[in-house]
């Protein structure tokens, strides 16, 4: 009985995560390819200095999940990348929370991109 409710938790952590914060929109890496010269955007990717210097898009910046985001320019659109959409969701709900209201996440990051 007590598995049956620690399964029913973590289901409902699980759900809650993939669940798109509210004002956030998001786009496809398809999509994301025909805005990248957008100057009325800010791109930024949340992975690991590692992670972005093994493999990165030229126009986006790496600020690491976690890092202080409220130097980003409100004026502008925020368009957030990470390996697989799951670290730019969290970065995504940070901005929205210090409020950036032009926020846009890249459904399936870096493992969705081709070149």
């Amino acid at each position: 009985m007590e598995w049956i409710v620690l399964l029913i938790i973590i289901a409902l952590f699980i759900v809650w995560r993939m669940v798109p914060t509210k004002g956030v929109k998001t786009i496809s890496t398809s999509k994301l390819k025909n805005m990248l010269n957008d100057k009325d955007k800010v791109f930024i990717d949340v992975r690991t200095p590692a992670e972005f210097k093994a493999n990165h898009i030229r126009q986006f910046k790496n600020i690491p999940l976690g890092s202080n985001y409220s130097n980003l320019p409100k004026d502008k659109e925020i368009v957030v990348i990470c390996q697989s959409g799951m670290r730019s969701s969290q970065a995504c709900r940070q901005l929205k929370k210090l409020g950036y209201e032009r926020v846009t996440n890249v459904r399936g990051g870096m493992s969705a991109w081709r070149n």
